[in-house]
């Protein structure tokens, strides 16, 4: 098996993470330090610019802060769910850059780093997060006020009753717009200001660098969910 090899002082030293998110059409490089980001640097495109601009961000954001690559204690990359395309760029990326600089990877779930966000803004709330897929498809995780998972992540084609159960809640990631106008009768607010970002990972990452808990570089693969399913009617059938 091949690994990536460290020091095991490194995680006494100031935590210097790369954090890099491509999930969505979002292409998102930021910067952290003991777990307080340093520095973002992202765009979003229709386009999906993640190919021409993710590497080009990397030197940019490291250039700018007048940090080295060998200062960095870990890489960090989002699991997904999301775009297959987009994951694959960021997660060839990180590999790439552990194997280059032998320090570890750590993977965030896209939408536990959003709901990281929302939580900053909205801390009483629950938070679906929920990502675009197609049509009126999405990935979605509905979490409590305290980031306790309520429903657990899923693909689901949405009706206009879906997760009724878990109401009131803010809806955000870049899905709440196609729901906005299905779902603008109920007790909830949407918040589309909210979407993925590498920003989220920071606090995440850095609870995971501190606790080791470190992705196995050679046989990570994101997720990509491809399969969904229609959620369930609460509506009785007579």
């Amino acid at each position: 098996m091949n690994k990536i090899v460290f020091l095991q002082n490194e995680l006494n030293d100031m935590a210097k993470l790369l954090h890099i998110e491509t999930s969505t059409k979002v292409c998102s490089v930021a910067l952290s330090e003991n777990g307080k980001l340093v520095d973002l640097l992202e765009e979003s495109s229709d386009a999906y610019i993640h190919s021409e601009r993710l590497t080009v961000f990397i030197e940019k954001i490291i250039k700018t802060n007048n940090w080295k690559l060998s200062e960095l204690s870990a890489i960090v990359v989002t699991s997904g769910p999301g775009s297959y395309t987009g994951l694959r760029i960021g997660v060839s990326t990180a590999k790439g850059l552990c194997y280059a600089l032998k320090v570890p990877m750590i993977a965030v779930n896209t939408l536990e780093s959003i709901a990281c966000l929302a939580q900053k803004k909205h801390p009483n709330s629950s938070i679906c997060a929920m990502i675009d897929a197609r049509r009126m498809e999405v990935f979605s995780t509905i979490f409590d006020k305290d980031l306790n998972i309520l429903k657990a992540l899923s693909a689901d084609v949405l009706e206009a009753d879906s997760y009724q159960e878990f109401l009131p809640f803010i809806v955000c990631g870049d899905g709440a717009g196609k729901v906005k106008e299905l779902w603008q009768n109920r007790n909830l607010v949407f918040d589309e200001s909210i979407v993925s970002s590498a920003a989220g990972q920071v606090e995440i990452a850095f609870e995971k660098f501190k606790n080791e808990a470190f992705e196995d570089v050679a046989y990570f693969e994101p997720k990509y969910l491809k399969d969904f399913v229609v959620t369930p009617s609460k509506k009785k059938l007579f």
